[in-house]
């Protein structure tokens, strides 16, 4: 299956940041479709611009998402605290909501990674029957007071 693009909505939000967390953003989200290719993006705007990856219609039941942040890209997991991490790359502290922090494209290759974003898909929700075709859904706050741009400062 061939890894579809990024939708030109999302490639705009992408634009007050710099080249390299646009980068880094693109190459995070090519990794999570490289191992869930039939996953479908929910992309929201809100104080960050955040990333939802789910195998059925509902943004809730999103598997992995990725926020990204002025120097760097949370690649998170909803169900966290329930993935084992024999590297120690998940952050956090809350009950469920785990993250591990790539601030250069290199992190991505950090061994446990690419482990971690698999096993969150396996324990992921599935559809009943057939899936349908994965889709990206873009959404923006409109009602929500904008974000301020972020520095444009090189990391």
């Amino acid at each position: 299956m061939r890894l579809r693009l990024p939708d030109p909505e999302y490639l705009k939000l992408l634009l007050p940041y710099s080249d390299v967390i646009q980068k880094l953003a693109l190459a995070v989200r090519k990794l999570i479709l490289e191992e869930a290719p039939e996953a479908s993006e929910f992309v929201y705007e809100v104080y960050t611009i955040a990333d939802h990856f789910t195998f059925t219609e509902r943004p809730s039941d999103a598997f992995v998402f990725t926020t990204t942040h002025a120097n760097w890209v949370n690649l998170g997991f909803n169900f966290g605290s329930l993935l084992s991490d024999p590297d120690g790359l998940l952050r956090g502290e809350g009950k469920w909501i785990r993250h591990v922090r790539i601030a250069q494209a290199t992190d991505l290759d950090a061994p446990g990674v690419r482990e971690l974003v698999r096993a969150a898909i396996a324990q992921a929700e599935r559809p009943e029957g057939k899936a349908g075709k994965p889709r990206t859904v873009v959404r923006t706050a409109q009602s929500v007071t904008k974000r301020s741009a972020p520095s444009r400062r090189r990391t």
